[in-house]
């Protein structure tokens, strides 16, 4: 074959994905990998007879593409992503572009973007969703850097995004580091919708008795509503219905209670916290990862801190798909979304991301983990409004609230006299509360900050800045 069209470093399993999705929309391709002998593995197995050719070094890699060259690096987020670009560069010419797919840090993509660009390459980096399936079949992609470098690399991008009824699930986000600050927020939400319905299953077994296939069979009823229909809440039934080969119990009911993580939700909630935008639920999910891995703190501490007497409370009967609990999921979802676009919201504002709110909702409608279709009235509510300070403002959302929030009470009130925990289903309604409260006891922080700290305080009746001697 001539020059080949696309060029990708790193063959793990997303790295094979993405090239077998881009040749099968055209592009011939070559990869490259540090270790030659899985570049070979990969030629052998499932690139063969494809339009895919292997290049042992960096610069046979570069040599083989047709110029301007595209270069999609699928290595680990950090140190390498560095060393990949230092090693690249000397074989690169002017005009060729590098793509980081990976989940790196926003500001390590805003620094590349401007290094890079100083010396005439172009550079992406660019949030990838949906796992090895969606990179086979069409991911969600987030791109951002230069609008010059995207339009370099659209052609290509539309034909891999998955493919929805108003398009392709991949726009230009912004500048620098946006396209993969989008992709960190995208999975802070996904961290707080995988442990609202890890919360649902709890109370469920533990509140209601039910096994994996009762679960998975509300799981199914609540996956055909409009409020709840999403690939998180398919595979959730699909986990509780899983059966252990060996013993032909619930496979579920194996796995070790410690979740892992690998650093996306964090930085959403420490650049929450920075922006000083409040997003407890996401938070809650994070912490409640945290706390799993203290396993053998935890069950010394089952030990020396006995739970409460046995208490029970209504979740709702399965033929009315459990109405109070999937109405507490509902509600918490919504403001997990709501929290994640709010943070997108300030994050624009602070970097001139110059974030299309609505786009952002269409692009996650197919392809990624966290595809809903709830992001339809997402997308509808940016359309109408651009400019939405909150998505629970936007009348429909509102309503939903509104008509959930008797269910989240309810389920948190009973769990927590169960003592069952519940980090996001309760954070949301410590959110909701909060947020619709005209009047919240923070004036009386700011009373004792200037009585320790003569910090000063405002009034609601004067304008102006007041300090009180408050002790004798």
């Amino acid at each position: 074959m001539g020059k080949a069209h696309f060029g990708l470093i790193g063959l793990g399993v997303m790295g094979e994905n993405l090239v077998l999705n881009a040749e099968r929309n055209g592009y011939s391709s070559v990869v490259y990998n540090r270790t030659y002998a899985k570049t070979e593995e990969f030629l052998a197995g499932r690139g063969a007879g494809k339009d895919i050719v292997g290049a042992a070094t960096l610069q046979d890699f570069v040599g083989a593409l047709e110029r301007p060259r595209r270069i999609l690096m699928m290595v680990k987020a950090g140190q390498p992503v560095d060393d990949t670009i230092d090693a690249i560069s000397p074989f690169l010419e002017e005009g060729d572009l590098l793509i980081d797919g990976g989940n790196s840090l926003y500001a390590d993509t805003d620094r590349r973007v401007a290094e890079l660009e100083r010396k005439s390459f172009g550079y992406i980096g660019m949030g990838v969703s949906g796992g090895a399936k969606g990179a086979l079949e069409g991911p969600s992609m987030m791109p951002g850097g230069t609008k010059a470098a995207y339009d370099a690399i659209e052609p290509l991008v539309r034909k891999m995004a998955a493919q929805v009824s108003d398009g392709p699930c991949v726009t230009y986000i912004g500048p620098g580091g946006a396209g993969h600050f989008v992709k960190t927020v995208h999975n802070g939400i996904e961290y707080a919708i995988e442990q609202i319905l890890a919360e649902a299953y709890d109370l469920m077994k533990r509140i209601a008795g039910m096994n994996g296939d009762q679960m998975a069979d509300v799981l199914a009823g609540w996956n055909e509503t409009e409020e709840l229909a999403s690939f998180l809440v398919e595979i959730t039934e699909v986990c509780l219905r899983t059966k252990d080969p060996e013993t032909g119990a619930d496979l579920v009911e194996a796995i070790v209670d410690a979740a892992g993580q690998k650093g996306t939700g964090l930085w959403t909630v420490v650049s929450a916290l920075e922006m000083g935008v409040p997003v407890p639920t996401i938070y809650a999910a994070l912490n409640a990862r945290v706390l799993s891995s203290l396993r053998p703190e935890r069950l010394a501490a089952g030990a020396l801190l006995p739970a409460p007497p046995a208490h029970s409370f209504s979740l709702g009967e399965p033929a009315d798909g459990m109405a109070p609990l999937r109405d507490a999921c509902i509600a918490a979802c919504i403001v997990s979304y709501g929290q994640g676009m709010a943070l997108l919201q300030e994050a624009s504002k602070l970097h001139d991301y110059n974030l299309n709110f609505s786009a952002i909702g269409q692009i996650w409608k197919g392809g990624c983990i966290i595809r809903a279709r709830l992001l339809q009235r997402i997308q509808n509510a940016y359309s109408a409004n651009p400019t939405l300070a909150n998505l629970v403002l936007d009348p429909w959302f509102a309503e939903q609230i509104n008509r959930r929030l008797p269910g989240l009470r309810q389920v948190v009130a009973g769990a927590a006299l169960a003592g069952i925990p519940v980090p996001c289903l309760s954070s949301t309604l410590d959110y909701i509360d909060s947020y619709r409260s005209g009047r919240l006891p923070q004036n009386l922080v700011q009373a004792m900050r200037d009585c320790f700290g003569s910090h000063t305080y405002e009034r609601t009746d004067k304008s102006g800045s007041f300090h009180t001697e408050w002790l004798d």
